[in-house]
């Protein structure tokens, strides 16, 4: 099976993904790209589920060890949410863990601590009394109310995020994703859209997006970001139905994915640009990268429809 049969991007990337990817990405990327069986993405998600009903064995890179963790969670939501199978009694049991494990605010911190210190990227320090964070919430909400998930931790953490985002006058790029997140999945779409322009103004205005990628070095970077580690149109806006997608002019964007394509490497694969701290974490999100980045240009137009198994 192949996604192509010359040197096209998707076929570059192809060949990237079955030399570097995990089990898991390997099997996504045939599902979306190759007409794969869902079922196979399934089973390869299968082994990250903790007894507890949440996620953990490294499911996002930055966090080693076996713990169930709400950043693995909300990978798990996308990985399901990307098959059509964000719903059933997986999803119950993983809204009961997340209802343990929430702060006294109802919602979630990025990481809380465990029995032993496994590993984690100094970008998400282990707290012994972690605060709840938009970063971790806001896209587990957004999914679970994207998919119609009706369970009672959903009543405190969606009022959590309401308040954060309408209360949000300083911030950063990676809380103006986890932002977007929830908005495209949150109930109430007017409340949503009105959220959403206020959003963009200020990413705008405080310059929290490169507008021209020729011009990367006039725009700053955020502090405690990696040299580079700078967001794009295309970062807020995964896809065009995104509430992010009004923030730019057809020519910002359109700029902003001419740029992502070309930011293929010669191996095939996407850059990560966050800052490097484990060589395992670095190898295991490239492969990661390549998929969302993907997806994005074949959201645009920018690719061709699935392929079919051979």
């Amino acid at each position: 099976m192949s996604a192509d049969d010359g040197g096209s991007p998707l076929a570059r990337a192809e060949r990237f993904i079955w030399l570097t990817a995990r089990v898991l990405e390997q099997r996504r990327f045939a599902f979306h790209f190759l007409g794969g069986d869902p079922d196979a993405v399934d089973a390869a998600l299968g082994p990250y589920l903790n007894p507890d009903g949440g996620y953990g064995h490294a499911l996002d890179p930055d966090l080693r060890g076996p713990l169930s963790q709400p950043l693995h969670a909300a990978h798990a939501l996308r990985v399901l949410d990307g098959l059509g199978r964000c719903a059933g009694q997986r999803i119950e049991r993983l809204c009961s863990h997340l209802t343990r494990v929430s702060t006294p605010e109802g919602a979630l911190p990025v990481v809380f601590p465990g029995p032993r210190d496994y590993p984690a990227a100094p970008y998400h320090p282990v707290l012994d009394d972690p605060p709840a964070d938009l970063l971790a919430t806001g896209p587990v909400v957004g999914v679970l109310h994207r998919n119609r998930i009706w369970h009672a931790w959903l009543f405190r953490a969606t009022e959590f995020c309401w308040e954060r985002v309408e209360a949000m006058r300083r911030t950063h790029p990676y809380e103006v994703q986890a932002a977007v997140a929830f908005l495209d999945g949150a109930p109430d779409r007017p409340r949503a859209a009105a959220a959403a322009d206020r959003l963009g103004r200020l990413v705008r205005s405080d310059g929290l997006v490169v507008l021209d990628p020729r011009r990367s070095s006039e725009f700053p970077v955020a502090p405690g970001y990696a040299p580079g580690e700078q967001l794009f149109p295309y970062d807020y806006a995964r896809r065009p139905e995104s509430l992010a997608r009004g923030w730019f002019t057809d020519e910002e964007l359109s700029r902003s994915l001419d740029f992502l394509a070309e930011r293929q490497q010669g191996d095939g694969g996407w850059p990560v640009l966050r800052r490097t701290w484990a060589p395992g974490s670095t190898l295991e999100r490239r492969p990661i990268a390549t998929l969302e980045a993907l997806l994005t240009l074949r959201a645009y137009g920018r690719l061709p429809a699935p392929g079919r198994p051979h």
